[in-house]
């Protein structure tokens, strides 16, 4: 007779996790690139066990009152660059739309680290002879629409397989003579993480979910 957590997991069980991942993010508990790591791994999980460690450092479900989330503010948190630069990176929190503005200059938006406590990150990107660049974990959804007049609105980020529960980032780009890029963790600096730790435990190897990378130039 198998061990508990040798037991194959199915893919209900898979999704519960990944949902469970979700609401801990919401939560403050996890960073984007946390969220984005566990909830590949929890996919290319096979095991109880291997599942099991990609939640063992949050609280049992049941054994917590959760604290109340706070509703996303609709005041917008904007970010503008007129003839220089702006730059949020590192450890910072997301709890409402972004925007950024780049008028003759640069605004990077690095959202790895970031602490997302919404569901979906919106942001509302404008560059006018400047460039807006947001870095984002691969394997996160991208959704970019909007107008680019002489300039580029581009993703280059290796994206999940369709129908996967995955963190969604929402891009709304309007460049007149610049670009907004949307680009993945491959295509950035890397920034330290855990995932190395992550395929140890889980006995992943090198094998990935996310796919060849999805660029979209311009319209």
């Amino acid at each position: 007779m198998s061990e508990p957590g040798e037991l194959r997991a199915s893919d209900m069980e898979r999704e519960a996790v990944v949902e469970r991942l979700r609401v801990a993010s919401v939560e403050g508990r996890l960073t984007l690139v946390e969220l984005t790591d566990r909830t590949e791994a929890a996919y290319l999980a096979t095991t109880h066990a291997q599942l099991a460690l990609l939640t063992q450092d949050l609280p049992a479900e049941g054994t917590y009152a959760p604290s109340p989330v706070p509703s996303p503010s609709r005041k917008r948190r904007w970010f503008v660059a007129i003839m220089g630069d702006t730059k949020r990176r590192g450890k910072w929190k997301v709890e409402q739309e972004l925007g950024a503005v780049a008028v003759m200059g640069d605004v990077l938006l690095d959202l790895r680290e970031a602490e997302v406590r919404t569901n979906v990150i919106d942001v509302t990107a404008v560059s006018v002879m400047g460039d807006v660049k947001i870095i984002v974990p691969d394997g996160v959804d991208v959704d970019l629409d909007g107008m680019a007049i002489m300039g580029d609105k581009k993703v280059d980020v290796m994206e999940a397989a369709p129908g996967m529960n995955v963190p969604v980032v929402r891009v709304h780009a309007y460049a007149v003579m610049g670009d907004v890029k949307v680009i993945g963790d491959s295509r950035a600096k890397p920034i330290k993480r855990g995932w190395s730790a992550w395929r140890e435990h889980l006995g992943l190897g090198g094998e990935h979910l996310w796919g060849e990378p999805r660029q979209l130039g311009r319209d």
